[in-house]
């Protein structure tokens, strides 16, 4: 027996995931943001230029894809997306002449892929909602952003248990000196964990990511990167704070939060809930400013986007109960007998051209089996049509909570149905 791929779903009822989907398409027409759709599958390259080579994706968990011979003869490295900011970036600078409107505010959902350990909110493949919002300098689209993601959270979907979390990492010059300090301050120890030293040397800001006990302790008295900021980011920093104060968005300010791309730059911000366990975090954002000039633009371009983690996001819908219930079928109709077969599906097709949900079960069995699985479906109402309602020409509706039948004659089943 075939069984799914390690870290990956089945998804038998994707009521919670549409719940997420449909709200957010909603709530990003408000803001004027176009739904668009990139590849799966990119090229390598992409993603060490725009991630940065040493990052954890890049360097350990990325999809590479066997690929045949280009046209050139020799083989070009693709791989299955880890994110989709990059592709979104890529999709603007290759079509930037057409897309007349700046900023660009595009969305786009779907699955990205990371060989990571398999764990409770974490998996090889998942589903992501990503926001962009490119050539946008202003320090008021930061505010925008994170309102707007509140607002989903908060009103669309009615979440209550989470924390929003905000940092500002400052300029080139003021994360070069910061980084500097921070260098100091690790190697004031005699030794440290393996898992500091590594990061260390690879990306140094990196180390306020670890988990572990130890790491954690000896950056609890680290520098903060806020202690470093110069005159224009102090003043972007404390207007951010402002803006959000002034839309009410209810925030703490987390001097440790780095994210875990290279791209970002200036506000980061992380969505997080305790009802998630290890996994808390199911949103976070920021600035990429630079990242253009990774695709070959001869200047920083200001943009700005976030990531929504769909399964985390569905996760936390159930923990506090806000799942939709799923719509059940307004009526089953039951054929009693297989002369009444044709005439069941004209009245099935007939009650759906009215807008109203329907099921029909067409293998027929004893009375008893057949109103058995009826009741599964837990419609409200249960049309029976047998020889007697065939001849007849009237359709018996039986009330499933109250075991009341009533007679519907085919000219009354449109008021019937409307009145369900």
């Amino acid at each position: 027996m075939f069984r799914r791929v390690k870290g990956t779903q089945d998804f038998l009822d994707l009521g919670g995931f549409l719940q997420v989907i449909d709200g957010i398409r909603k709530h990003l027409a408000c803001y004027n943001f176009t739904p668009v759709e990139t590849p799966i599958l990119e090229h390598a390259e992409l993603f060490s230029r725009s991630l940065g080579e040493h990052t954890d994706v890049v360097h350990k968990e990325m999809f590479f894809v066997a690929n045949r011979d280009d046209e050139d003869g020799g083989k070009e490295a693709l791989v299955l997306r880890p994110e989709m900011t990059a592709s979104v970036m890529r999709a603007f600078f290759e079509a930037q002449h057409e897309l007349a409107a700046r900023p660009w505010r595009a969305f786009t959902w779907g699955p990205a892929f990371r060989y990571e350990r398999p764990q409770k909110g974490r998996y090889r493949q998942f589903h992501q909602v990503s926001l962009e919002i490119i050539d946008a300098a202003s320090v008021a689209y930061d505010a925008e952003l994170i309102a707007l993601l509140y607002q989903f959270f908060s009103t669309t979907l009615t979440l209550e248990n989470f924390v929003l979390e905000v940092n500002y990492l400052g300029s080139l010059e003021d994360r070069a000196r910061y980084k500097k300090a921070l260098l100091d301050y690790l190697d004031g120890f005699s030794s440290l964990p393996q898992a500091l030293v590594d990061r260390k040397i690879v990306n140094i800001l990196r180390c306020f990511d670890l988990k572990d006990e130890a790491s954690q302790q000896v950056m609890r008295d680290a520098p903060q990167l806020l202690d470093f900021l110069s005159g224009n980011s102090l003043v972007e920093w404390e207007q951010i704070q402002r803006l959000l104060e002034d839309l009410a968005i209810p925030f703490m300010i987390n001097p440790r939060l780095v994210r875990g791309l290279d791209y970002y730059n200036k506000t980061v911000f992380e969505f997080s809930s305790s009802l998630l366990g290890a996994q808390s975090a199911f949103c976070g954002g920021g600035r990429y400013d630079l990242l253009a000039q990774e695709f070959g633009a001869k200047e920083a371009i200001p943009s700005l986007g976030a990531g929504i983690g769909i399964e985390r996001l569905v996760l936390l819908l159930e923990e506090e109960g806000k799942i939709a219930p799923r719509k059940k079928p307004s009526c089953v109709v039951v054929p009693l007998s297989e002369d009444e077969l044709e005439l069941s599906l004209l009245y099935a097709e007939k009650i759906r051209s009215f807008d109203c949900s329907c099921e029909a079960i067409f293998d027929i069995k004893s009375v008893k089996s057949m109103m058995r699985r009826a009741n599964k479906h837990a419609a409200k109402f249960a049309l029976l049509i047998g020889t007697d309602e065939r001849l007849g020409n009237y359709i018996t509706a039986k009330d499933m909570d109250s075991g009341e039948e009533c007679r519907i004659a085919p000219v009354d089943l449109e008021k019937f149905c409307r009145n369900i």
